[in-house]
Parts: structure tokens; C-alpha cells; sequence
């Protein structure tokens, strides 16, 4: 990867990260002589209008809220290519996984570390945003100057939804082995009690005996598993509340952050007759369908894992560059056809990529693409094309019409045609109730939505492919002066092979 020189008045040193939602530079602010985190939208997700305004809504939401606990935004802009960009504070201390990756972290330290999170996470529900990706890569540090305290700071809102807007989310959104069950749920309410069970699963990497067996493969751990034995110097009342924090069901969790954190500074109080450790020498359990694991505080000697070889240790405190970057699903290549040189077919007529073929709307022209995050069962990225008057630069410019077309069989394997538009909502945007159409034999579902901003309409339209297990999307803006006339018909120039 090539680094860019500058990104709008900064000059840019090195590469910090890089996710399939997004890269992130050091860039350098001359005029005030400071360092600062820029996060650019991956190119391969620039077509995708709901990605762009995720993209931006991340941006926003942490301007908003302009809280000491969590990344903060100085600026947005847009590269000469139109992806947006987020100017960020640089988190000169690196990330937690960064950290555990160089050695495990005391408990007392790690017990006072996760007490910060939880204290992080309760800014965001007390303004009614839950996160739903609290993993050691989210959790960020940067340091106050020469003998300050460092700061603990929650990154990558990426994911977060305003309370009100996240039931009914159907889109897989989170990391495994730290998202709640319910976030699996096409059906499920994702709130507050969803980040608990995160913090839960962030402390029991944290804190665990054992911690390459503290996390489970799957995003839905089984609700009877091996027990997870806490390290010997963690108050046993501690695994009582990470086992409450990580049950099964929302409803016997802890509501929210901050009721977390209180139990956790209780539990890590020093315990009458326990010689000041809190340990009191019995496993501590929860019972029933609703736990998913059972905690243990040791009882005997913890078996330790080999000290590494002199050198290969580094101190705790190393200071390690780096931000990390959400991911929200793999990275997707966009591309000409093969034959198309890197740029547009020719204005009118048809245009085909792969399986799909498009009759263009007069002056319109179009550019084969794979859709990002979606892959078929040979591991190959699955089809699309975007198409407009400018189909490069239609995602970045609100003022041109245009369209995404994209075919997915595992897609059509897991949802519905409406069940997949519930997931593409659009923020800040009304939508009309959903229609259906018969275009060209295929039965279309068709939702509108009308928006305050940027484009002033965007439509969203799905169906199943007539002849095998695959959905076919559109995601149209069409011209300022169309109505239901221009979308029919370009849905009935879609033919699916």
C-alpha cells in the first residue's frame, strides 16, 4: 500500500492500521505541531451509501458526545477520490491488544483497567448509545504528558446505533468470542445489556487463568462450558459478577455499564478474614439455563505458563503506535470487467458482470465490482456493478444519480429479500411503508426512503433470483425528477442468469 503524502492539510508519516472498513494514517499537524489519527473509508466500501453513512455517523456521534473517555473527532473531510475521511485524536499508547500481545497484564492492574472501560462505556449508555464491539483492538491509551495518569479511551463506534434504532437490527455486528447472543438474532433487542456481556467477556480475557480458553470460537457460546478458572489473586466474588455479566439471557445480566462497574468495585473490595485478597477458596457458580459458563476462583496453586527466555519480555508500560480499526466485515475488490481497462463501459445499451445484466438508463454508464462482505461458498468474492452518469464518482457526490447492483447466494441463505432490507436502514432518513413489483419475472420488495441530507431520496430493493438460491439487491438514487416510473423500470432491466 501506498502512502499518501498528505491527507487535506496534514502530512501524512506512516501507516498505523488497516481493517476492511477502514485505514488509518499518522498524520502530522504543522501549524500546531501535533500528531493526529486520520481513518479513511476503504476504498472498496465507497459505493455503499449505508457504509458511508455509518462511516460519517461514527464521526458525528463522537463529536457529540466530546467526552475525556472516548476518541475524539477534531475533523471530517473527503479525499480527491470522495471517501471520507475522520481526523482523530492519536491514542499514542497503543491498544489492550496490542498490550496482551506482549505479555498478560497483573490482575490488580487488570481489575483497575477494567473498571476504566466499564466507566467508558457508561458515558455511552447514559446518552442512550450502546456499542456492541467492546474488544481489547477498542479499547485505546494515550498518555496525559510527562507524570500524568494515562488515559483509558473506548474507539471504533462504527457499530453503535442510538438505543431507539437498534431493535430489529438483523445484521451480524461485533467480534466473536465478545458479542452478546442476541446480536446474532435477526429478531433480538440490542441494547445496553449487550455491552455488558462484552465488558464480561473483556474481563475474563483479562483476568482468566487461562486465557487462551477463556474466549469462545462462535459469537453464541454454548450455555454449559468448561469451567474458566480466574487467576489466584482475583477476588472470587469477582467471577460471580462476570458470570452474571456474560448469561445467556439480556434479562439476567446487569442493566448497563455503570450498575457493572459498581458491582465490580464491590467485588474487588477486600473481604474480612481473607488476609486481604478477597478470596475466600470456594468456586463461585451461577446455576440454571441462563449461565453460560462457570467462573472459579482457584482454590490451590495456579499452573503457570513458562516465563518467556530472557529479553522476550517486554515491560507493560512499552508504548506501542497503533489505532485500531473496526471491522465490519472482509475486504471485497472493486474493479473494471476484464476488458474494461480500469474504467466505464460505454454510455447506453446493457452492461454485464458476472450472473448480472443491466439494460443503462440513457447517459448512464457502468463499472463491475465484487460486493464487499459477501462471499460464496468457494471463498470468492460475489458479484456487482454500480452504474450512473459518473458510476466512479456517484457514491461521493450526492447530486448524481446512480445504482448498485449486487448478487449474493449466502445472503439468500440466511435472510429473506425483506428481512435483508430491514438491515439498510438509513439514519436521519423517513422510509414509506414497502411495496412489492413484478419486474422481468422476478417479485421485487421495494422500500423508499426520503432524507433531510445528502441525497434527498434513496431507494432499497430486494428479490430472490427466479432460477436458483441467491438475493439480488439494488440500491438505487435515482434523478431528482423520477418517481416510481424510473425505479420500475430499471428494476425490470435486471436479468439474472
Amino acid at each position: 500500500m501506498t502512502a499518501p503524502l498528505r491527507i487535506g492539510p496534514y502530512a501524512i508519516e506512516r501507516l498505523l492500521g488497516v481493517g476492511s472498513f477502514a485505514t488509518v494514517w499518522l498524520g502530522h499537524d504543522r501549524a500546531l505541531d501535533a500528531h493526529v489519527a486520520i481513518k479513511v473509508l476503504a476504498e472498496n466500501w465507497s459505493h455503499d451509501l449505508r457504509v458511508r453513512e455509518r462511516f460519517l455517523d461514527e464521526a458525528r456521534l463522537l463529536r457529540r458526545l466530546e467526552h475525556e473517555r472516548l476518541i475524539r473527532v477534531h475533523a471530517v473531510g473527503e479525499l480527491p477520490d470522495g471517501r471520507p475521511y475522520a481526523v482523530l485524536a492519536w491514542a499514542d499508547g497503543g491498544s489492550l491488544r496490542d498490550r496482551l500481545a506482549v505479555g498478560e497484564i497483573p490482575a490488580p492492574a487488570a481489575l483497575r483497567l477494567l473498571g476504566e472501560v466499564c466507566a467508558g462505556v457508561a458515558v455511552l449508555h447514559r446518552h442512550g448509545v450502546v456499542h456492541r464491539d467492546l474488544t481489547p483492538g477498542n479499547i485505546l491509551f494515550r498518555s496525559a504528558g510527562p507524570g500524568g495518569p494515562e488515559q483509558v479511551l473506548i474507539a471504533d463506534l462504527g457499530l453503535a446505533k442510538a438505543l431507539a434504532a437498534a431493535s430489529g437490527l438483523t445484521a451480524r455486528a461485533g467480534t466473536p468470542g465478545y458479542m452478546a447472543p442476541e446480536q446474532d438474532d435477526p429478531g433480538a433487542v440490542v441494547d445496553t445489556r449487550a455491552d455488558v456481556y462484552g465488558l464480561g467477556r473483556l474481563g475474563i480475557r483479562l483476568l482468566a487463568a487461562d486465557p487462551s480458553g477463556a474466549n469462545p470460537t462462535g459469537p453464541d457460546p454454548p450455555r454449559h462450558v468448561p469451567e474458566i478458572r480466574l487467576r489466584d489473586d482475583v477476588p472470587a466474588a469477582v467471577a460471580a459478577v462476570l458470570a452474571r455479566s456474560t448469561a445467556h439471557r439480556p434479562a439476567d445480566r446487569y442493566p448497563d455499564a455503570a450498575t457493572l462497574h459498581a458491582a465490580l468495585t464491590r467485588a474487588s473490595a477486600p473481604v474480612a478474614g481473607t488476609g486481604g485478597s478477597g478470596l475466600t477458596g470456594r468456586p463461585v457458580a451461577l446455576t440454571g439455563a441462563s449461565a453460560p459458563a462457570v467462573l472459579a476462583a482457584p482454590t490451590g496453586p495456579v499452573r503457570r505458563r513458562p516465563a518467556p527466555p530472557p529479553g522476550a519480555r517486554r515491560p507493560y508500560r512499552l508504548r506501542l503506535a497503533g489505532v485500531a480499526v473496526v471491522a465490519v466485515a472482509a475486504v471485497g475488490a472493486v474493479g473494471a470487467e476484464s476488458g474494461g481497462a480500469g474504467s466505464a463501459r460505454p454510455v447506453g445499451g446493457t452492461y454485464t458482470a458476472g450472473p448480472l445484466t443491466v439494460a443503462l438508463p440513457p447517459g448512464w454508464s457502468a463499472t463491475g465490482a465484487t460486493w464487499a462482505g459477501q462471499y460464496g461458498a468457494d471463498g470468492e468474492p460475489e458479484p456487482a456493478l454500480v452504474m450512473s452518469p459518473q458510476p466512479r464518482r456517484w457514491a461521493a457526490d450526492p447530486r448524481l444519480p446512480g445504482a448498485f447492483v449486487g448478487l449474493s447466494a449466502s445472503t439468500a441463505a440466511r435472510t429473506t429479500p425483506a428481512g435483508f432490507l430491514a438491515e439498510r436502514t438509513h439514519s436521519d432518513c423517513a422510509s414509506a411503508p414497502a411495496r412489492a413489483t413484478g419486474q422481468a419475472g422476478v417479485e421485487w420488495t421495494v422500500v423508499a426512503y426520503r432524507c433531510d441530507r445528502g441525497r434527498p431520496q434513496i431507494i432499497e430493493s430486494a428479490a430472490l433470483h427466479p432460477g436458483r438460491p441467491a438475493l439480488v439487491y439494488v440500491q438505487i438514487a435515482p434523478p431528482a425528477d423520477s418517481g416510481p416510473a424510473f425505479v420500475d423500470t430499471l428494476l425490470a432491466g435486471v436479468h439474472l442468469r
